[in-house]
């Protein structure tokens, strides 16, 4: 299977939203908050602003990078797609431009935990949720290139 990067199309939002909203769908732990519709409008927002980058194949998309400034805001990838370094695919084409990354991760997703961890990223807080739309626990990670200054 090839799979290419490229930047995100307004014509990927619909894709886009329906990899994000499925992912509430798939987690118990994970609140619904929003329709398809909404999820697909705030991909369409994220796209607009040129965050996006998408993982394609054969003309269809299978997930998504949403990139603001240094921080990683959305990682998400359509189930199946999922386990065969896609994601870090992506992670390593956004540490390509970058000295740091930051994100949150739910307590409660262990694989994204376990994914990041992997990927050189390292715990740096905690919160109880309650400044997340979800109001999930999350984890703050950083990862930084070797030989960066902290900043």
């Amino acid at each position: 299977m090839t799979v290419i990067l490229r930047p995100a199309r307004s014509t990927d939002a619909g894709a886009t939203g329906e990899i994000l909203h499925g992912f509430a769908r798939e987690n118990d732990w994970m609140p619904e908050l929003h329709s398809q519709a909404e999820t697909i409008a705030f991909c369409g927002r994220m796209i607009d602003l040129d965050w996006v980058t998408v993982a394609e194949t054969q003309g269809h998309v299978i997930g998504f990078l949403a990139l603001n400034g240094p921080e990683v805001h959305s990682l998400y990838l359509k189930r199946g797609s999922r386990g065969q370094g896609i994601g870090r695919r992506l992670l390593e084409h956004a540490k390509s431009d970058s000295a740091h990354l930051s994100l949150f991760a739910f307590q409660a997703n262990h694989g994204a935990r376990r994914f990041y961890e992997r990927n050189g990223f390292a715990e740096v807080a905690r919160s109880d949720g309650a400044d997340n739309d979800e109001n999930l626990p999350d984890i703050k990670y950083v990862w930084r290139r070797e030989g960066a200054e902290n900043g």
